[in-house]
């Protein structure tokens, strides 16, 4: 004799068997952390609290913030800083700034993707050699390379010119850039490329119908980090140059220091506006920059 099973009403819903671990997972996943909250608060006041008072005080007359304090409001604020700032050369210093920007950018990236394309694609003991001697750069600080670069650039008769200062900062931007783009064009498929040399592509062919379009996100984040090391270049500019007409942004603020004393809303005025068109730059590419920073290290 069968047992009979017990069927279910018309209309009713076979219920789901539970599962604990799903009803757990989805638990924690419901609670706050706390303690990630909190640090994130306190990492927001520490960043927030000093660009609040940077930007403050720049709209202050200098007795005002002698008087008040960095963290008041302005009372009566005024744009006269930043009319000052623009009036003692600013302008000639971002535009000297802005062409060796752009300068040092477009001379890295010419020399860092097809040495990095040699360096992933060539089986050549060179290519190796050369892939070793541009990651031995990393270890070498450009103030141990000063006297010699000086009398390299002096015996140039490229003192004091703007070249003077994007030849040695694109030298000391490539091993980095060499090690991202080499990095990046290995995330390349081998078929792919077996499949562009079945097709007949010339080497030329595949290097910029190919591996640039594919690694964008990594010829970007070098673009960003070359652009921000010639931005914030200092030492070079100090040694290379002389004349008022060839001063970039960071040598302007220095001289800006014993120009305006104690006026510290000057000063800071100086700072906002040579910050800003980077950090505009950055807010635009900051997704590629993170992207192409993901893939170092890890092939």
């Amino acid at each position: 004799m069968t047992p009979t099973r017990a069927t279910p009403e018309a209309g009713a819903r076979p219920s789901e068997p539970r599962r604990p671990g799903r009803t757990r997972a989805r638990g924690r996943r419901g609670r706050p952390n706390v303690l990630a909250g909190l640090a994130a608060l306190v990492w927001l006041v520490i960043v927030a609290v000093p660009l609040y008072s940077m930007v403050t005080s720049t709209l202050r007359r200098t007795e005002d913030y002698l008087d008040a304090g960095p963290l008041d409001l302005p009372t009566a604020p005024t744009f006269e800083n930043y009319l000052s700032v623009v009036d003692k050369g600013f302008v000639q210093a971002l535009i000297n700034t802005v062409l060796v920007t752009v300068a040092t950018v477009a001379l890295v990236l010419v020399v860092a993707v097809p040495a990095g394309f040699a360096v992933v694609r060539s089986r050549s003991r060179l290519a190796s050699t050369g892939f070793r001697l541009f990651l031995l750069g990393l270890a070498i600080p450009a103030q141990a390379t000063i006297v010699p670069v000086y009398l390299m650039i002096t015996r140039l008769s490229l003192y004091d010119s703007l070249l003077a200062v994007v030849l040695p900062t694109a030298a000391f931007a490539l091993p980095v850039a060499v090690l991202i783009l080499s990095s990046a064009m290995r995330d390349v498929s081998e078929e792919v490329y077996e499949a562009m040399a079945l097709d007949g592509a010339s080497t030329t062919r595949v290097l910029f119908g190919l591996v640039v379009p594919l690694s964008r996100a990594g010829i970007t984040t070098v673009g960003i980090y070359t652009a921000l090391q010639a931005w914030n270049g200092f030492l070079f500019p100090l040694v290379l140059t002389q004349s008022e007409d060839k001063r970039v942004l960071t040598l302007a603020l220095w001289e800006f220091r014993s120009q305006f004393g104690v006026n510290v809303p000057g000063l800071l005025a100086a700072v906002v506006l040579s910050g800003l068109p980077i950090f505009v730059a950055y807010l635009f590419a900051r997704r590629a920059l993170v992207n192409g920073l993901m893939g170092v290290g890890g092939k």
